[in-house]
């Protein structure tokens, strides 16, 4: 049998963000896109280096037993004089903060930078030269590249706050003291007003960036790859499947790092619309018209935030239904600016006691309002963007023909308590194997990360091994996230 279509899995996780492994789906099974929830202020940026424009673009991971996040800290004021008003906008800094649990934040005094001469303060950048190259949007990450220097060991990128703005690379030996990677640009094909994005991929063994441009006058994504972060291949604009043209304002594109295989973005999603009895009947609609004595889409603009995969780092699923929405709150989420989510995916303990662990991610609320902003915690489930749905009266789903490794299967299932799941076997045409069948699976209930069904002949896959296979999950009420055959 020739192996043209049959997809090696290895041992990896595999998640149901795209179809790239669904051959079919019936009887009313679907992907289902999950929206986090939400949950406290983790942080309100109300210290008099910090300011209103702070929540657009932050940064955050973890590393070893800590989690860094990078904000910029940035303040504007809208002064009217003569019937006309002007944004008066504060240099940016970037201001750091520490975390043990990746939910409770602290500014730590660092004692590098003076502000109103002192250093008492949390800020680790401020740009370089008068016109603060790479401070716009700045966006640092730990390069795990075998190769790094280590006083490179941390990077970032940023723009010149200058315009004509070019993306501009920094280094740090600690990620709290940066310099300048080199003085010239190291990308100049692009806007940049936005928060720009590099990263280390070690998947495909090579850097990446996602940076801001503009097409036709509608903001979008490109790409390009690097091999040593200084000379970067021509950008290129993202694909996606079955997409409308929006205006994307961030992209906060990553490995997903339980299945590094697969980028995971969250792209904020800008919206302009004219002035309307909807708009009006929008939260703080006297700020509102403030805001749009400086611009009219100040006033009238709307942003939230969306989800996107892909699994070459170019062309892209995008979910067309917000992943964050503006919400009901009286403030803080229906003006422009609002629902941007940070860079990064943290692992947390949930705030159930016994549940299992959960993501954590960070997204602005109140963005350009009175004198500070709020940092809004989100929770999903792991591996929980997307999942294969099937209502109380059943559904299917069967993968793509695939060759694995392991000798266990392992689900990232919920159902309720009526409902059930099922998995078979089948071979690479379809004919179920024998003591795989669906009849031979014992029913799957219960909600886990983890669950290895149980057919009449046990749990251990290892004989179909190496040979093409595809799976036919039988759902009912059920949600499936993700699989892996995975070894004991």
């Amino acid at each position: 049998m020739s192996n043209i279509g049959i997809i090696d899995i290895g041992v990896r996780r595999e998640l149901f963000v795209d179809d790239a492994l669904i051959e079919g789906m019936e009887g009313g099974a679907s992907l289902r896109l999950h929206n986090p929830a939400m949950k406290e202020i983790a942080l309100v940026t109300d210290r008099p280096w910090e300011g209103n424009m702070c929540g657009g673009y932050k940064t955050y991971f973890r590393d070893g037993d800590l989690f860094r996040m990078y904000y910029q800290a940035w303040n504007g004021v809208i002064v009217e004089e003569e019937g006309k008003a002007r944004m008066e906008e504060a240099p940016i800094r970037v201001g750091y903060l520490e975390s043990d649990d990746g939910i409770h934040w602290r500014r730590p005094s660092l004692g590098l930078i003076a502000f109103d001469g002192s250093t008492d303060n949390n800020i680790v950048f401020e740009g370089i030269g008068p016109d603060c190259k790479g401070i716009h949007g700045f966006a640092p990450f730990k390069d795990d590249n075998l190769d790094c220097p280590p006083e490179a060991r941390y990077k970032a990128v940023g723009a010149s706050q200058t315009w004509p703005t070019a993306l501009y690379a920094a280094q740090s030996p600690d990620g709290l003291r940066w310099s300048l990677l080199r003085e010239e640009p190291i990308i100049t094909a692009g806007a940049f007003d936005s928060q720009n994005l590099a990263f280390w991929d070690a998947e495909r063994g090579e850097y990446r960036a996602y940076i801001r441009d503009f097409k036709d006058g509608c903001r979008g994504i490109k790409t390009c790859v690097s091999p040593d972060f200084l000379h970067w291949t021509a950008p290129e604009w993202l694909e996606y499947v079955d997409s409308p043209e929006e205006q994307l304002y961030t992209n906060q594109v990553m490995p997903y790092y339980r299945a590094p295989h697969i980028m995971v973005g969250f792209p904020a999603r800008y919206v302009e619309r004219q002035w309307s009895p909807s708009i009006e009947a929008l939260p703080e609609v006297e700020h509102r018209r403030l805001r749009s004595k400086v611009s009219e889409r100040y006033g009238t603009a709307t942003s939230d935030g969306l989800f996107m995969a892909s699994r070459d780092g170019r062309i892209f699923k995008r979910w067309n239904e917000a992943f964050i929405r503006p919400g009901l709150r009286p403030v803080g989420g229906w003006a422009y600016g609002d629902c941007y989510q940070g860079w990064g995916l943290l692992e947390t303990a949930s705030d159930i006691a016994g549940a299992p662990n959960e993501l954590s991610m960070f997204a602005v609320e109140g963005y350009w309002r009175g004198t500070a902003n709020a940092f809004r915690r989100y929770a999903l489930r792991i591996d929980g963007f997307v999942s294969v749905n099937a209502a109380r009266k059943g559904g299917e789903l069967i993968t793509r023909p695939l060759i694995f490794a392991g000798d266990r299967l392992s689900l990232n299932i919920s159902t309720s308590a009526a409902g059930s799941a099922r998995v078979e076997l089948q071979s690479a045409d379809g004919k179920p194997l024998e003591g795989f069948r669906l009849e031979d699976c014992y029913d799957i209930i219960g909600d886990t990360l983890d669950y290895t069904p149980r057919w009449h002949g046990g749990t251990d896959v290892r004989r179909l091994a190496g040979r093409p296979i595809r799976l036919r999950f039988a759902l009912s009420d059920a949600n499936l996230y993700g699989f892996q055959f995975v070894l004991r």
